[in-house]
């Protein structure tokens, strides 16, 4: 065991790779630590790029996913090879600076905690993504328990027991702050800073984003088949209200509604409430379906440096 690992899910940041762990080499040295860059099925240069860096220092240890498995997927696999007490994981871009690995370790084990998240006074995103980082944050306190002050932050240290009960996960859907939570609620956080991206640009569209909110969604609770039974009751109990202010006007107070109007829209409502249901049902049993089937969460093409682990 060592004192810290470094687990960076690389993709497209050839440019950022060299960088990156010169940074990480100035932030932890004295101290025993290794680096585990997994490249998540890159297609420019950063398989490249990471080979010479574990060429360079045995401390580093590259992982090639035969395909791209997506960020948590990747990270669970970097989890697996990772020998620290603590556990570092952090992006590629240097948004997160390894400066501040130090001082995520040192609240972790001064405070006792099992999980350290780095929070951001000011973040560097474009508005949509800080509004569906925000929106995320506020699902997440209803589904998986997520305090209100903690932000979610893809930067943030563990200790090694925790990531011993993450990467027991075996199914293809991982949410690693989901899996977080499944295991314990001893969490806290510093205010760090966030910085410009060093090279390149992001990759983390509004798709990925969506993907995301869907993932934490449906993947650790079943609150949307509640909420779509409550949506469907309450739109049952305002059919049925309908109904007898109609038939008032009709029998009481000999109004004739001819109704035309009224069916298109009840039938509208009604048939985009049943969509809505059966997507839900759907999401669900997509996902029973493919974990069911064993579908992996990634495959391993090569491993380099590190002892050649």
């Amino acid at each position: 065991m060592v004192e810290v690992s470094v687990v960076v899910p690389v993709y497209n940041s050839e440019g950022c790779v060299e960088e990156l762990h010169r940074q990480i080499r100035e932030a932890l040295d004295g101290q025993d630590y290794e680096v585990i860059l997994v490249n998540d099925q890159s297609t420019d240069g950063s398989w490249a790029a990471i080979r010479r860096v574990c060429a360079e220092d045995g401390r580093v240890t590259g992982v090639n996913l035969r395909k791209n498995a997506g960020q948590d997927n990747a990270l669970l696999c970097g989890l697996r090879l990772a020998r620290g007490a603590f556990v570092v994981v952090m992006d590629d871009d240097l948004q997160h600076s390894p400066s501040d690995i130090p001082a995520l370790c040192a609240h972790c084990r001064t405070h006792g905690l099992d999980v350290c998240y780095a929070r951001f006074a000011h973040k560097r995103h474009a508005l949509w993504k800080n509004l569906g980082s925000w929106l995320n944050g506020k699902l997440a306190e209803t589904v998986i328990g997520k305090p209100k002050a903690l932000y979610l932050s893809p930067f943030k240290v563990m200790r090694q027991e925790i990531a011993k009960e993450l990467i027991a996960y075996t199914g293809p859907f991982a949410y690693v702050d989901g899996l977080i939570f499944g295991v314990t609620n001893n969490v806290g956080q510093i205010d760090v800073q966030h910085r410009e991206r060093f090279s390149g640009e992001g990759h983390y569209n509004l798709a990925k984003s969506v993907l995301v909110f869907l993932r934490l969604a449906t993947g650790f609770s079943v609150w949307p088949l509640r909420f779509s039974s409550c949506v469907g009751l309450v739109c049952a109990l305002c059919g049925f209200a309908l109904a007898v202010f109609y038939l008032i006007q009709y029998a009481v107070l000999e109004h004739r509604v001819e109704g035309w109007i009224t069916l298109v829209i009840l039938t509208l409502v009604l048939g985009g409430i049943q969509l809505f249901a059966v997507g839900v049902l759907g999401e669900y049993l997509g996902r029973l379906y493919l974990s069911a089937g064993g579908r992996p969460q990634a495959t391993v093409k090569e491993i380099c440096g590190g002892g050649e682990r």
